[in-house]
């Protein structure tokens, strides 16, 4: 068995005073917390920041603003988006824009609708509407809005600058802390990309009250990945309270804190494993657990659950195997797997996770990793290992640990 445990190491604070986006040469690299956000920088000297706030559409909030610089502006929402907020959407630019230099866009959202196609539009619209290098593209939305727009950006003109108004659970911890962006093609996820740093990413919790409740699910998934592989404490809290962000608001009596605690520590968590590899020269990636099998999972399935859904799926998967290979203990696998399911998240999907298909996934991760499969499972809690070679995964283990999950699934559904 060739699986290492990785240990991570934290790295040394960030130093402040540059714009963000900008390329800085030099020492100190890392992520530094403040009361507002967080900072990185980068070893290879990319520097951006994301900014924890409230009120970041409120015409008084001068944050977006100061991003905005004065420079032409086009915007991007989603439908929902643009139902919900449009009109704030569109007053705060009326304040903070300079006349006749802003214009707003709805686009199409949903999985189908990440295509290169859709980067195309983004930047016909673009042009038609007279944006210059010099302006920006701003992303109102989810991880699909950010990642369209992003890419479009990333390319239009050579490169030129955007910001992300992250809207979701998922784009708030993960997709709003990154710098990749892409879509999705040749029957596959995220095919086409760039790593492109935003020059403003914005969380604001407020937004994540209107969001339904599969949503927030999906970004619980990405939160539990991160406990699972890097924190105990913040898992055993989730143990604790796997309502976070769904509680009703009369039994939020601590104003909220219980939900800043896990957005702050999963933001924190996930820039500071980004932040020596933002451009993935090692493929070898903590983060990448759950993100084996469920890229099939969602396209072989034809994207009937959504990305968090997956991701579970995965990591449940993902679980059983470390089990069977003799890599964790059953009680690891059975409070992952169980702190899944008490979030309403899907351990097993009957339709994609069958031998054959899962077969497939292992192959095609292994070799888009370099022909190496660096599958992450668990430990412990708090704790993970690469499984790196084909060889070490015999198919008669896939199989069992399908089995187990469909097993456990047939219980509780009977």
């Amino acid at each position: 068995m060739s699986g290492q445990i990785l240990d991570r190491v934290g790295p040394s604070p960030a130093e402040g005073g540059d714009d963000p986006g900008d390329v800085v040469l030099g020492p100190p690299t890392g992520v530094r917390e403040d009361g507002d956000g967080f900072a990185l920088r980068a070893p290879d000297g990319i520097r951006y920041r994301v900014d924890l706030a409230s009120g970041v559409l409120d015409p008084g909030n001068p944050l977006l603003g100061g991003y905005l610089e004065g420079r032409r502006v086009v915007a991007f929402v989603g439908p929902t988006v643009d139902r919900l907020y449009g009109d704030r959407i569109r007053a705060y630019l009326d304040a903070h824009a300079l006349p006749g230099q802003w214009t707003l866009h709805v686009m199409a959202t949903g999985e189908h609708h990440k295509t290169l196609a859709a980067v195309e539009n983004v930047c016909a619209l673009a042009k038609a509407d007279g944006l210059d290098r010099h302006g920006l593209m701003l992303a109102v939305g989810g991880g699909i809005v950010a990642d369209v727009v992003g890419f479009a950006a990333s390319i239009y003109a050579r490169g030129i600058r955007y910001i992300k108004v992250n809207t979701t659970l998922v784009g708030q911890v993960d997709v709003g802390v990154g710098v990749k962006t892409g879509v999705n093609a040749l029957r596959t996820k995220n095919m086409y990309g760039a790593y492109h740093p935003a020059h403003a990413s914005l969380n604001d919790p407020a937004f994540l009250a209107t969001l339904p409740h599969r949503e927030i699910r999906c970004g619980l998934a990405e939160i539990v990945k991160m406990a699972v592989i890097l924190d105990d404490e913040l898992f055993r809290t989730l143990e604790r309270h796997p309502d976070a962000f769904r509680r009703p608001a009369a039994t939020v009596l601590d104003d909220g804190a219980l939900e800043a605690y896990v957005l702050r520590t999963s933001m924190r968590l996930m820039m500071e494993e980004l932040c020596p590899n933002l451009h993935e020269h090692n493929l070898a990636r903590l983060v990448d657990f759950g993100h084996t099998f469920s890229p099939l999972i969602e396209t072989a399935g034809g994207h009937r659950l959504e990305h968090g859904e997956a991701v579970a799926v995965d990591m449940a998967l993902s679980a059983h195997l470390a089990r069977l290979l003799g890599l964790a203990d059953e009680e690891t696998c059975f409070r992952v797997v169980r702190l899944l399911r008490r979030i309403g998240l899907p351990v097993f999907d009957p339709v994609t996770c069958t031998p054959e298909l899962m077969t497939q996934a292992l192959r095609a991760s292994w070799q888009r990793r370099g022909r190496k499969l660096h599958l992450v499972v668990p430990t412990g809690i708090g704790k993970a290992a690469f499984v790196e070679e084909l060889a070490d995964l015999p198919g008669d283990i896939l199989e069992d640990a399908l089995k187990a999950l469909a097993a456990d699934g047939e219980r509780h559904d009977a």
